[in-house]
C-alpha cells in the first residue's frame, strides 16, 4: 500500500538555543497510507496542533525526516513548500477560512487559480464540487449569506479543488451545533467511501474520532497510542 505520510525521528523546538528553548515533538515516527481516514486526537498543549502544522507544511521539523507522497519536505525552499501545500493539500479549517467579498464559485476556483489552472476548467471543476458537497443552489451567494454549515461545504470544496494526496481537517465541526456537524462529517464520509480520500482529521473529540478507521493518540509530544477506530460507515 502506497504511503501518503512518512514521518520518522519527527522533532519541534522553539527557541532555539535559547535558555527557554522548548520541546513540543519529541521524535515522531508515523506512516498514513493512502485511503485512510485517520484522526489525530489529544488534549490541547498535547502537541497535535504543532504535529498537524508540519504534516501540512505550513511548518518545518527541526530533525528528523518528513516525506509527502514521496517528497521531503525538509529539502523544500519557501516557493516549493508553498506549491505542496496548494496541490498536495486540501486544509479544511474551524473558521473556514473563506473569501469574505467573493462568492462561493470564485472562494472554491482561487487554489486552482494558483495553480494555473485556465478559467473554464475552474468554473467546470468548481460547479462539479459544488454539486458533490450539496451547495450548487448557494454558488452565486457570499460567506455572509451562508450559514455556518454551508460554510463548511464550501471550505471542503475548496479543499479538494486540486486533487490534493491529502485532506487535513483541523477541529471541522468545532464551530458548528451538532447537527450541522453531523452532516459535514456525512460528507467525510462520503469522500473517503465513494472518493477514497485520504483524511487525516484533529479532534478533541472521541466521538468524532470514533468514526474514523484509525485513532492516533498524542500527549506531552509523544504518539502514546495507535488504535483502530469504530464506525467506518456511517452512510451505508
Amino acid at each position: 500500500m502506497k504511503k501518503i505520510i512518512s514521518m520518522h525521528k519527527i522533532v519541534k523546538k522553539f527557541y532555539i538555543g535559547l535558555p527557554n528553548e522548548l520541546e513540543i515533538l519529541h521524535g515522531i515516527d508515523l506512516d498514513i497510507n493512502e485511503g485512510e481516514f485517520t484522526a489525530i486526537v489529544g488534549p490541547s498543549g498535547s502537541g497535535k496542533s504543532t504535529l498537524m502544522n508540519i504534516i501540512g507544511a505550513l511548518d518545518r521539523p527541526t530533525n528528523g525526516i518528513y516525506e509527502l507522497n514521496g517528497t521531503d519536505i525538509s529539502e523544500l525552499n519557501d516557493s516549493e513548500l508553498s506549491d505542496i501545500r496548494n496541490k498536495e493539500i486540501g486544509f479544511v479549517f474551524q473558521n473556514f477560512n473563506l473569501i469574505s467579498r467573493t462568492n462561493a464559485i470564485e472562494n472554491v476556483e482561487l487554489p486552482m487559480l494558483y495553480a494555473g489552472v485556465s478559467r473554464k476548467e475552474r468554473r467546470k471543476r468548481a460547479e462539479e464540487l459544488l454539486e458533490l458537497v450539496g451547495m450548487s443552489d448557494r454558488a452565486d451567494h457570499n460567506p455572509n449569506e451562508l450559514s455556518g454549515g454551508q460554510k463548511q461545504r464550501i471550505a471542503i470544496a475548496r479543499a479538494l479543488a486540486n486533487t490534493p494526496s491529502i485532506l487535513l481537517a483541523d477541529e471541522p465541526t468545532g464551530a458548528l451545533d451538532s447537527a450541522t456537524g453531523r452532516m459535514v462529517m456525512d460528507i467525510f464520509h462520503k469522500l473517503h467511501k465513494e472518493e477514497h480520500k485520504t483524511i487525516v482529521l484533529i479532534t478533541h473529540s472521541p466521538e468524532l474520532a470514533s468514526e474514523t478507521e484509525r485513532i492516533i493518540t498524542i500527549n506531552d509530544g509523544n504518539i502514546v497510542s495507535d488504535s483502530k477506530g469504530g464506525v467506518t460507515d456511517v452512510l451505508s
